[in-house]
């Protein structure tokens, strides 16, 4: 039997679908229907890794005209998440490299994301602990991170986001758990 949920995210992924086909044949409105589905998950992806509201957006807008200019040679519509997120990525990995090195140790949106309904102030402190460990990742890290556990790619779509060998993308989830095992483990987590 099948989860609502499963049934949810195949509907989605056909929306997309359907919507680029629509797209390339021209529709103006199935484009603005595919920023309004995917504007909010991609800025929060960019947001993670640029620390910057307004590095993020401008990052997005970037996006978007890259999206416009290239969505009518994208060969195969099922793919658009992983392209939408490589483009992303790309954007915001490059306004990063850009950026000067000096950087707060914990950046702003840890403090103001809302927390999950917390059941009491322990779970509070614990959601916060591990926003803190996730702001000491590099942004890359924390992306990769959060795309593999928040937004669910899976290891062979991040291999393709990123473009590096689905070993490689294994081995930098590895490194990652490890790295935020040790920051908590150093906060008494």
């Amino acid at each position: 039997m099948l989860h609502p949920e499963t049934i949810d995210e195949a509907r989605g992924e056909l929306l997309d679908e359907l919507l680029v086909l629509r797209i390339q044949e021209g529709s103006r409105e199935a484009f603005g229907l595919l920023v309004e589905r995917w504007q909010e998950r991609l800025f929060r992806h960019a947001r993670r890794f640029t620390w910057s509201d307004e590095a993020a957006w401008e990052v997005l807008q970037e996006s978007w005209l890259a999206v416009a200019r290239g969505i009518g040679q994208l060969r195969d519509p099922g793919a658009v998440r992983r392209w939408l997120y490589t483009i992303v990525t790309r954007g915001a990995a490059s306004r990063v490299r850009a950026l000067p090195r000096e950087r707060s140790a914990e950046p702003g949106w840890i403090e103001e994301a809302p927390a999950p309904e917390a059941q009491g102030g322990e779970r509070e402190e614990a959601v916060l602990a591990l926003r803190r460990a996730l702001g000491a990742l590099r942004p890359d890290e924390r992306a990769l991170v959060e795309l593999f556990y928040l937004e669910e790619l899976s290891v062979w779509e991040l291999s393709k986001v990123l473009e590096v060998p689905e070993g490689t993308v294994k081995s930098r989830l590895h490194a990652c758990r490890r790295k935020l095992r040790d920051a908590l483990e150093r906060m008494g987590r």
